[in-house]
């Protein structure tokens, strides 16, 4: 087990236990020294101070010290749990998490907003410029709707316990993972790791308000060559403000994505698309937008825009589960 005092996480593996013991070492040493032995098998002795490490031809010390030193991890009641398949928790947080305000200016900004509601979690992010919503669905021994904000570096940690256990066999990523709740702390639970956090406190900013429910221009993209042509304008943006002009004229079906910087130069791409709707046009930050195509799993998108001042929605064509909303640059 280990603790930061914020994280906690106790893992759980097989092996044969001549003597009951516990004793405390740095995270940091044990973890790289046992990263860099062979894949054999591994002796722990515990002697006064040190924890005496084998394995083959090696052998490591590791000053330590009594685990009565060691601090208490919280205790999350078990009553009640919501749980989903892994493989689907793991790849709805990789969607949303990028979005979130890297400052503790606003700390409910920092974590990811989990909402389980019935059957449904939905899992937000925002840094107040761009937006991502992801639905999955879950099962649960509990109707009340539950809201809770989950800090970023736990969920970092959450997909790094995911990613070490997770492969592309079916089988493990059916595993399901339980989430328990109290008032201010969560647990995850997967296999025989678990890992229990602190929440944060306040009010997650009511964000379905700045989902667009209209739109006047409706565009039909293909997602890869969207991605290929806001890179290459990303060359000629202007340093700071990382913008690139999207225009759609209705009559060509088209999209074009265009840029001028005064010191490198301008680019102009035409895409074919599906455009419906009115002509518009939109002045976006290019990073934003590519972070948000990066995490769209389809190849065809949807893009709805209402003017070049408004939020602009992008999604995945044909599929409700997931989305993505960009503040444009008012010119």
């Amino acid at each position: 087990m280990a603790t930061n005092l914020e994280i906690g996480i106790i893992s759980t593996v097989r092996g044969k236990i001549e003597t009951e013991g516990a004793f405390t070492v740095n995270a940091k040493i044990i973890s790289d020294c046992v990263g860099l032995l062979s894949n054999k098998k591994i002796e722990l002795n515990q002697t006064n101070n040190d924890l005496a490490v084998s394995c083959e031809n090696y052998q490591v010390k590791i000053k330590g010290q009594s685990a009565e030193e060691f601090p208490l991890i919280p205790e999350v009641d078990r009553k009640n749990y919501f749980s989903a398949q892994a493989g689907a928790v793991k790849g709805a947080i990789s969607q949303v998490i990028f979005a979130t305000l890297l400052s503790e200016a606003r700390l409910e900004l920092s974590g990811v907003l989990f909402v389980f509601s019935g059957n449904s979690l939905t899992i937000v992010a925002t840094d107040s410029y761009r937006l991502a919503e992801k639905k999955i669905q879950i099962k649960s021994n509990n109707e009340e709707e539950k809201r809770v904000i989950v800090p970023a570096k736990t969920l970092q940690e959450l997909l790094r316990v995911l990613s070490v256990n997770l492969d592309d066999e079916v089988e493990e990523n059916n595993k399901e993972i339980k989430f328990y709740l109290s008032d201010n702390q969560i647990l995850f639970i997967y296999g025989s790791t678990e890992l229990v956090s602190r929440l944060v406190e306040g009010q997650y900013p009511d964000y379905q308000q700045i989902i667009p429910t209209t739109s006047k221009t409706k565009i039909i993209i293909d997602r890869q060559e969207l991605i290929r042509a806001v890179k290459i304008a990303s060359l000629f943006s202007k340093t700071g403000i990382n913008d690139i002009n999207l225009d759609f004229p209705l009559s060509k079906n088209q999209v074009v994505v265009s840029s001028i910087s005064g010191q490198t130069g301008e680019n102009i791409t035409k895409l074919e698309a599906k455009v419906t709707g009115d002509e518009n046009s939109l002045v976006v930050n290019y990073r934003y937008l590519l972070e948000g195509l990066s995490n769209v799993e389809k190849e065809m998108i949807k893009i709805e825009v209402i003017d070049g001042n408004t939020p602009c929605l992008v999604r995945p064509e044909q599929d409700e589960s997931y989305l993505y909303i960009i503040m444009p640059i008012k010119q």
